[in-house]
């Protein structure tokens, strides 16, 4: 045990970055371990230069940073600086390590986790990794053969691993979705319960193909159809979609079966008001889709990292939950041929739900607290 487990309790170093996709379900997990009475301190480590530092700072946790990038693909002179980068953020990662002495690290992936891991591994420290996407990112897999346990969130993520104990834990969520019904959601949206609903979910990164889309879809669905729709833009595409779409359609103005906003501050109401989604394939989006049941369109981003992207919603295709659509083929015409084949087909609606269902993990955050405090020997 380290200093802070010692006596007082278990001291636990989160790692993860760059990324909502890292970054969130080490927060989840933090907020876990806030609550739970055998945890002493919490620490984390990421870089400052990303989201995770003003996302840490919200949750009010100790914050160290590091300075590393990611890993250039070929033999170049950026190549060399890298590795001379990810040896001094290793000696700082040692340093931290030290410092801190937390009982265990756990890390959810990113090119920040990589120097945090290798100073885990140095010393001896036990550490534990989760990874959110169907085909793991470079640091966690070849991280993961010295892991005491390695959390994954899609099953396929497995051959990809080379560690025993490999588990399917699903990804922690910050907060649990509220288990409410339509008909309480739709009440707080104003919209009908009666009415088939459709949930647009653009993000903030890449979703102009989505938006562009949906501006002519959106008549469509609302008169020929008779459906309401939900959509969140993404801030920075907002102002300028709910102009275009206006300007357009004007009629539209008004509509109370067509909300547009930026963002949902809680996602559990437009996700429960609405009958099937259109997202991106970020494997967050995805797990709350999977815990409210929602059959779902999904248009995987074509720059994510690695294409984690395609890999989570192939995955999600293969299972039955999702319809797979490319980014480049995303069209007004098909974005309403594929919901209408849905929703107009109640077997077909029902089966992806109880496909979506089946692949939630609702208690992920606490397995994975669990597995943090074995390895920290307090729970055998």
């Amino acid at each position: 045990m380290g200093k802070a487990g010692s006596a007082a309790g278990i001291a636990v170093l989160l790692t993860g970055g760059g990324t909502g996709g890292h970054i969130y379900p080490a927060v989840a997990v933090a907020q876990e371990l806030k609550n739970d009475p055998e945890i002493a301190d919490i620490y984390y480590i990421g870089c400052e230069k990303n989201l995770e530092k003003d996302i840490v700072a919200r949750e009010g946790l100790k914050f160290y940073s590091l300075n590393v990038s990611g890993m250039p693909r070929k033999l170049s002179f950026k190549f060399l600086f890298w590795v001379c980068q990810l040896a001094v953020a290793t000696v700082r990662a040692v340093y931290y390590l030290l410092k801190l002495e937390p009982d265990v690290v756990f890390g959810t992936g990113g090119y920040v986790t990589g120097p945090v891991l290798i100073a885990a591994k140095l010393l001896g420290k036990p550490y534990i990794i989760h990874d959110p996407d169907a085909h793991p990112g470079i640091v966690n897999r070849y991280m993961a053969s010295g892991a005491k346990v390695v959390s994954i969130a899609f099953e396929s993520a497995k051959k990809h691993i080379k560690n025993p104990n490999t588990r399917l834990l699903g990804n922690p969520m910050r907060s649990k979705l509220s288990a409410i019904t339509k008909e309480q959601a739709c009440n707080e949206l104003g919209l009908d319960a009666e009415r088939k609903t459709v949930l647009v979910m653009g993000g903030s990164q890449g979703a102009k193909t989505i938006n562009d889309a949906l501006l002519d879809a959106v008549p469509v669905l609302l008169n020929e159809y008779g459906y309401q729709v939900i959509h969140q833009t993404g801030k920075k595409n907002f102002e300028a979609y709910e102009k275009a779409v206006f300007e357009k359609y004007p009629e539209l103005k008004g509509n109370p079966a067509y909300i547009v906003r930026p963002y949902f501050d809680d996602m559990s109401i437009p996700l429960n008001a609405a009958d099937i989604a259109i997202s991106r394939a970020g494997s967050i989006s995805i797990s709350e889709l999977n815990l409210c049941a929602l059959p779902s369109i999904l248009v995987p981003y074509p720059y994510a990292a690695a294409d984690h992207q395609r890999f989570n919603a192939r995955d999600m295709e293969k299972a039955g939950a999702s319809v797979y659509l490319e980014d480049a083929e995303c069209s007004s015409e098909r974005l309403i041929a594929l919901i209408t084949s849905i929703l107009n087909d109640n077997e077909k609606c029902q089966l992806m739900k109880q496909a979506a269902k089946s692949l939630a993990k609702p208690d992920a955050a606490q397995n994975i607290l669990n597995e943090i405090k074995k390895a920290a020997c307090l729970v055998m």
